[in-house]
């Protein structure tokens, strides 16, 4: 195997003092609600906000005096951008750095406060990638694989070997995959150090490449497919992690946007944790019961990372409130005079809705003269507590209908 467990290791003193040995936490929500012991290793806190750093640093520690001098150059999503940068700052050397044009704000400027100096270039990774290499063979530069690198594997594998010495009962390792370099180098430990225990890689469904590419024998490209995990949409995984992952992970499962979406959440709401697409995947999978985990078992997702735009955060939580049924929009016709809409609200009120916003719809809604249409997102405790407001304003004589989720077109 290109990788051992004496790599990894290795890795371990080199990144010691550097890195930080990040928390595996107890779920309680999902430990109660499946009966089973879930923990989440906690990569969303460690520097630069993924693991990126584990594997980043090992491998540039490891380049010549010559190679540092001519600076370094990678292509990334976004976190293993912060990584390199970081490391490379740690190094006193120059780093370049090529991001999607569409990489989150959030990760543009964090790599370059990490000292990167930023390009952006093409629609997704693998372009970015092809750019990057352009400017190798331009400059002479050093290029620093995302994944595709048993350095960097190495490093990444430190987190396995800190959840079997964290949890040496557990029984199942939740992993998200992109280009498969950390579960390849995750895997590899926990194969070495707890053989009974499954690895279990989790991709996002709109890019899953890693099942294709195991069937085919050789890695395969995918198209490009947007994706709220925008850290593993990576269209072509990579040989070297190929082949460990076909020796050593168990299953691999996909999971959708939505799901994602209800990991980032319960991350959120259940953990007090802010994680990422990308970082929540192996956790949705878990909720989702895709990977699965049986009563009494114990089992650890791994949560990659937790640099997520706070603009996206925001639409995400609020779109599964809608979702759970917390947040709901409710159309009401009332008279058009003074006093009815406070005697609406106050009626809104007494059942326990908070209003988040009102809007008036005449001419749009074609209300009847004298009558205006009145719009109210409002919160409540769940879709029952919902139900029962809609059904006290009903009783009270007013008209109400509950707007819902339109039918979108998939895309890609």
């Amino acid at each position: 195997m290109a990788v051992t467990l004496e790599d990894i290791l290795k890795a371990r003193e080199t990144l010691t003092g550097v890195i930080n040995h990040t928390p595996v936490l107890p779920d309680r929500k999902l430990t109660k609600d499946l009966g089973a012991n879930i923990y989440l290793k906690a990569e969303c806190l460690q520097r630069g906000g993924s693991f990126k750093i584990r594997g980043a640093y090992n491998k540039i520690v490891s380049l010549s005096d010559e190679e540092k001098q001519r600076g370094v150059v990678t292509a990334s999503a976004g976190n293993h951008a912060q990584g390199v940068a970081l490391a490379a700052s740690l190094h006193h050397i120059r780093s370049t750095i090529v991001l999607p044009e569409y990489a989150p704000l959030t990760k543009v400027n964090a790599t370059k406060n990490f000292g990167g100096d930023v390009i952006l270039h093409g629609a997704s990774f693998d372009e970015a990638s092809a750019y990057a290499r352009e400017l190798r063979d331009e400059h002479g530069y050093t290029y620093v694989h995302a994944f595709d690198d048993e350095k960097i594997i190495a490093g990444q594998g430190t987190i396995g070997v800190e959840i079997a010495e964290a949890l040496p009962e557990v029984d199942i390792v939740v992993v998200p995959i992109g280009g498969g370099g950390v579960i390849a180098g995750i895997a590899i430990a926990i194969k070495a150090l707890r053989p009974d225990a499954r690895v279990i890689g989790v991709e996002a469904e709109n890019i899953a490449v890693i099942a294709k590419s195991l069937e085919a024998g050789e890695p395969i490209e995918v198209p490009f497919n947007a994706t709220i995990a925008d850290g593993i949409a990576i269209k072509k995984p990579g040989g070297i992690p190929l082949e460990i992952i076909r020796d050593t992970v168990d299953e691999i499962v996909e999971v959708t946007e939505e799901e994602i979406a209800e990991g980032i959440f319960h991350c959120v709401q259940d953990g007090h944790l802010v994680v990422e697409g990308a970082g929540a995947a192996g956790v949705a999978a878990i909720l989702a019961g895709k990977a699965k985990v049986k009563e009494g078992q114990t089992a650890c997702a791994v949560l990659c990372g937790g640099n997520i735009d706070a603009n996206l955060l925001a639409r995400i939580l609020e779109h599964v409130l809608v979702k759970q049924g917390r947040y709901m929009i409710l159309r009401v016709l009332i008279v058009d005079r003074p006093g009815y809409l406070a005697s609406l609200l106050d009626k809104v009120a007494h059942k326990g809705g908070n209003v988040i916003e009102v809007f008036h719809r005449r001419s749009m809604w074609f209300a009847p003269l004298g009558m205006v249409g009145v719009e109210l997102l409002l919160e409540v405790r769940d879709e029952d507590h919902g139900q029962e407001l809609i059904g006290y304003l009903s009783e009270a004589g007013y008209k109400v209908e509950r707007e819902t989720a339109g039918e979108w077109p998939s895309h890609g």
